[in-house]
């Protein structure tokens, strides 16, 4: 087992330093081209919802991500923030549901997530935050759990 954690602050431009941080990071893994877009995909829609609907764009509040590395190929992924959480959540995942539809947002996040990742456990709580738990079989192993 590897791990990595990972702490920084709620702004935008940050997302694009998560995303490469946490891709580096699975390297070692040697994940096909696919799975790789993937897990940076989600990665960024996580992170993206940390600091646009968590914080609502509060500079102040700080995102933290911890990738383990399993021996059988698996990745872990934890994405918390400490925001405002989120009130409805059977309605957030509903896909093309925004909380925030004068910014554009597509209502995608958590569709994305739960087709790219083979487990989404999401836990919430108003006014404390959100922490997104993401798991993901790469290939060479997927014939252990099918």
């Amino acid at each position: 087992m590897n791990k990595m954690k990972l702490q920084f602050s709620a702004l935008s431009q940050n997302e694009s330093f998560a995303r490469v941080t946490v891709a580096a990071f699975i390297t070692q893994l040697d994940p096909t081209m696919d799975e790789m877009t993937e897990i940076k995909t989600v990665v960024s829609e996580a992170v993206t919802n940390a600091i646009i609907h968590g914080y609502e764009n509060d500079e102040n509040g700080e995102v933290y991500i911890e990738v383990t590395l399993e021996k059988d190929d698996t990745v872990h992924i934890t994405i918390k923030d400490e925001g405002v959480g989120i009130k409805n959540l059977s309605e957030a995942r509903q896909p093309l549901y925004t909380s925030k539809p004068e910014l554009e947002r597509s209502g995608m996040g958590f569709t994305i997530m739960e087709n790219f990742m083979d487990v989404v456990d999401i836990e919430t709580d108003v006014n404390k935050g959100t922490t997104i738990r993401l798991t993901k079989y790469l290939s060479k192993n997927k014939a252990l759990f099918n």
